[in-house]
């Protein structure tokens, strides 16, 4: 598909989100005027991020990591030579839960196809799960990836997994909200992005960080 195809079938699944009433976060979504959020970035991005679900922010505005931990993530690509031009980003859960509380099960495994269907739509060469939510997502849906490991003990490494559309990696990094709380892991983060361009670049497997 070229970029215009794409982009068309993105839209369409954004337009079955909003219109997705079986949502334990549709009501959720109505009562305080948010938006669902797709995602955000190239079609044709060879890199995709994904989140857990919007924050407030994201759900004004219908755009992903646009709040602090987007201004993290922005700072994170930049020094690696990235931009958002580069890749695309989107999350697990399409609506925001109250209070940012965890996405539930239930909820996750409502909106689990749709970003399925966006992978497959985008057809990325590196996956990159922000966190712990997407990380599980990532585990359960490819094959080769390992069983077990959490994000501290498997960040910045690029794992060869089997997805729909052929070979990829995988690639589990911290989310960025967690330099709020650690700003130990910084240079470690740091490192993990030069990494992901170093794979983008040479189309190698990354190494793991320190």
């Amino acid at each position: 598909m070229n970029e215009e195809e794409r982009a068309a079938q993105l839209a369409a699944i954004l337009e079955e989100i909003r219109g997705l009433t079986e949502s334990p976060l549709y009501d959720y979504r109505t009562l305080n005027h948010y938006n669902p959020v797709l995602g955000e970035g190239s079609p044709m991005a060879e890199i995709v991020f994904i989140g857990e679900a919007p924050g407030e922010v994201e759900a004004k505005t219908g755009r992903p990591f646009v709040g602090p931990a987007g201004r993290v993530l922005d700072g994170l690509l930049a020094d690696a030579g990235l931009t958002r031009d580069d890749i695309y980003i989107t999350n697990v859960v399409k609506d925001r839960p109250p209070d940012n509380r965890d996405p539930r099960v239930k909820e996750v495994r409502l909106y689990a196809p749709f970003l399925w269907r966006q992978l497959a739509i985008i057809q990325p060469r590196v996956i990159v799960p922000l966190g712990r939510h997407a990380l599980e997502f990532v585990r359960k849906h490819f094959t080769g990836f390992p069983a077990e490991g959490s994000v501290s003990t498997l960040h910045g490494t690029a794992y060869p997994a089997e997805a729909s559309y052929g070979r990829v990696f995988i690639m589990p990094l911290y989310h960025p909200a967690v330099l709020f709380y650690r700003e130990d892991l910084k240079e470690a983060m740091a490192t993990d992005f030069r990494l992901l361009a170093e794979l983008l670049a040479n189309r190698q497997p990354a190494g793991p960080s320190a």
